[in-house]
């Protein structure tokens, strides 16, 4: 075995010169015919970690022949060699020693019964870090390997070659994860894994974690081990289905997290692996989770089955910006960032393959907490923490997302920042929102209901963030009334289409084109639409919007939801609005006032609004009426394609071209059968890219 090369395995090599020939076939192709549009192969968070094929950080100038004999060869040199890196300082690892540990909590078996309620009451104590550690009172009986060796019979998987280095993270050098292109058994994963770290130290046993830490980083600057394997992201679970595993049996099970009663998940219709069911994830000595933050700012927990220790770095939720803002100045160059303001580092983030010593954190006061994960202990991540690590040798561990009440105003800062980056959602946040507070307010007027503190908060964060949805959205088809945008009005029978512009999900209401084709959210002018299909705007509205109404102003009526939204005002909090915001600036001085009554005459060539006192107002000569005659029924399920329970199906971000939005005008005779199919297939994936916009945490 060549020493530098512990874990590279004759079929890594042979994927690895797969992939060297499928990027020359690419750069010859680029060359011949100019580059194409390209879409990245993302991860549930819409990152780019995973290619399938390799950049190996060479800037492409001249002929593709030349470049094949010059640097084709040198392509995995490229890639896994390690270089000195001056903007990351690790000659000095005592910065090791100041990172101050995590909360630990220990339940009794008791407080275990229920984790959301658990994770509720330490939440506000524990948040302010970022991550903490749970030590289960609970032990399993079954061990994961029999669980994945004997009830999960042919149970396999795949690695990723993970670059054991730093990079420059500029044009020429960044870090890219590849498919190993082999399939292990967990046991022979195991063994592999054990071989690596016994020719390292020549011991099986486990060391001591702060050595391990001064040893990974040590490595990975300057180390002779050019990469490493790590199998993540694998669907399947650990946890014993025996009735006779303690755990198991518990909600703890990662299996059952998503749909208990306190989980905003459990709403969700069909499962998002690694969201609503979880993952496993096996690692070997020096295996990386790079910096990233959860999907949609979600909850995440993960429990370490069996094997060597884990070694957390965590930074809390409310200095995230402060985080992307080192990281955008201090680890990558400008070439790198497509992006303009803070959502530039947040977008390369997203790749999920940025890893940095954390040092640099601590020397521009971005705060940092360590935690070091054994076997039994659940690691808890909070929203919008960003979160690394690495592994000290073989291990299994699973992980899962979750949400409950106060998850939904993050939630919405992150539906902003997807928005800004016209990435599609990979959850319906506006239908899981109006779905909770409708059952909040029918849960309300039972009586002698007694609510602990964290219920009462989680509450507020349900209504006050329900509260500003609505009246944005109230204001949104008021003026659309107004302008005369809209030609007819329909009941939205769908439950979740994403906005053609944006990528926004809307659930309450939205626009769509003659054809039906481009659907789009009422953040946008109507009025300035121009779609090939023709001027014809039909506005789709729920038929319980007037009982969401409703409920929000009995929402408002508790004193610090009220506040929540005057605070809303003053601050330009635009978290539903955008990119809106500015056009309803005026609309107070033309009569409007949150909750006035909107009706729609039916006659024909008028359109009314009444306030609610009574007064009305009549617009224009346009026809506003429901207009039956156009609106078929049939396409409800084509437009519907995009509901809670297909979300998942759009991880990857859909380009657009003047070319995708004229196929859709020309798609041939509406009264087809095949022509639902093809809005149900293209609808989304026709886009126009909106302008980046900074966020506002609010």
């Amino acid at each position: 075995m060549v020493e530098g090369r512990v874990c590279l395995s004759k079929e890594v090599r042979n994927g690895l010169e797969s992939l060297k020939r499928k990027r020359l076939h690419r750069i010859k192709s680029e060359t011949v015919c100019g580059p194409s549009g390209v879409t990245n192969m993302m991860s549930r968070s819409g990152g780019d970690a995973l290619r399938a094929s390799a950049s190996c950080g060479v800037r492409l100038q001249g002929n593709a022949e030349s470049f094949s004999r010059s640097n084709v060869a040198s392509c995995e040199k490229d890639v896994f060699s390690k270089r000195k890196v001056d903007k990351f300082y690790t000659s000095d690892l005592e910065w090791t020693e100041k990172i101050p540990e995590c909360p630990v909590y220990c339940p009794t078996k008791e407080e275990f019964e229920d984790p959301l309620i658990y994770l509720q009451k330490i939440a506000p104590e524990a948040s302010k870090y970022g991550i903490c550690k749970i030590i289960s009172p609970l032990s399993s009986t079954v061990p994961a390997g029999a669980v994945l060796m004997k009830e999960k019979a042919g149970f396999k998987f795949t690695t990723r070659v993970q670059p054991l280095r730093l990079a420059e993270w500029d044009t020429d050098d960044r870090v890219t994860f590849f498919m190993s292109g082999r399939n292990y058994t967990f046991r022979d994963f195991e063994k592999t894994a054990n071989k690596v770290f016994s020719r390292r130290y020549y011991s099986a046993g486990c060391l001591p974690a702060r050595y391990m830490e001064k040893e990974f980083w040590h490595e990975i600057a300057c180390g002779k081990m050019e990469s490493v394997e790590y199998a993540c992201d694998v669907e399947g679970s650990a946890f014993s289905s025996s009735p006779s595993d303690l755990l198991g049996t518990s909600k703890w099970n990662l299996k059952k997290l998503s749909r208990l009663p306190k989980s905003t998940l459990r709403l969700l219709e069909t499962a998002i692996p690694g969201v609503t069911d979880p993952m496993l994830y096996i690692g070997m000595l020096f295996s990386i989770f790079a910096w990233h933050v959860e999907d949609h700012y979600l909850y995440s927990i993960n429990y370490h089955h069996c094997g060597a220790s884990k070694t957390w770095y965590g930074v809390p939720g409310d200095s995230a910006l402060r985080f992307e803002k080192v990281v955008k100045e201090h680890v990558y160059t400008n070439d790198v960032l497509s992006v303009d303001g803070e959502d530039g580092a947040f977008d390369v983030l997203l790749g999920k393959t940025t890893l940095f010593p954390p040092n640099i954190l601590l020397e521009h006061d971005v705060p940092v907490y360590k935690a070091v994960q054994n076997p039994g202990e659940f690691v808890i991540t909070f929203p919008r923490a960003y979160h690394a690590g690495f592994s000290h040798g073989f291990n299994c561990g699973e992980a899962v997302n979750f949400a409950i009440g106060d998850w939904f105003p993050l939630g919405a800062v992150a539906c902003l920042r997807y928005a800004h980056l016209n990435r599609v959602p990979l959850l319906p946040h506006e239908e899981l929102l109006c779905k909770e507070a409708m059952l909040l307010n029918s849960s309300l007027e039972l009586e002698d209901l007694d609510y602990s503190p964290a219920d009462l908060a989680s509450h507020h964060s349900i209504k006050a963030s329900f509260v500003k949805l609505i009246r944005f959205l109230h204001r949104a088809r008021w003026s659309i009334m107004k302008s005369r945008a809209c030609s007819s009005v329909s009941p939205n029978y769908h439950r979740t289409v994403v906005c053609t512009l944006c990528k926004r999900d809307c659930y309450i209401a939205f626009v769509n084109c003659g054809c039906y084709s481009h659907p789009v959210c009422l953040r946008h002018d109507i009025k300035s639409l121009d779609f090939p299909c023709g001027s014809h705007h039909c506005l789709f509205l729920r038929d319980d919007v007037r009982e969401m109404e409703a409920a929000a102003k009995k929402f408002e009526q508790d004193n610090g939801v009220s506040k929540a939204v005057e605070r809303q005002a003053e601050n330009g909090d635009d978290m539903y609005s955008y990119p809106l915001s500015n056009k309803f600036q005026n609309d107070v001085e033309d009569g409007y006032f949150p909750y006035c009554e909107i009706n729609v005459d039916l006659k024909p060539e008028i359109a009314t609004m009444t306030s609610a006192t009574g007064q009305t107002v009549e617009y224009g000569h346009h026809s506003l009426s429901h207009n039956t005659g156009n609106f078929r029924p049939e396409l409800t399920d084509a437009l519907s394609s995009f509901a809670a329970s297909t979300l998942c199906s759009f991880v990857e971000q859909v380009g657009s071209s003047a070319k995708n939005v004229q196929g859709l005008a020309n798609l041939g005779n509406t009264n087809d059968k095949r022509f639902c199919e093809e809005v149900s297939e293209n609808t989304y994936e026709s886009s126009v890219l909106c302008l980046s916009r900074e966020d506002r945490p609010g």
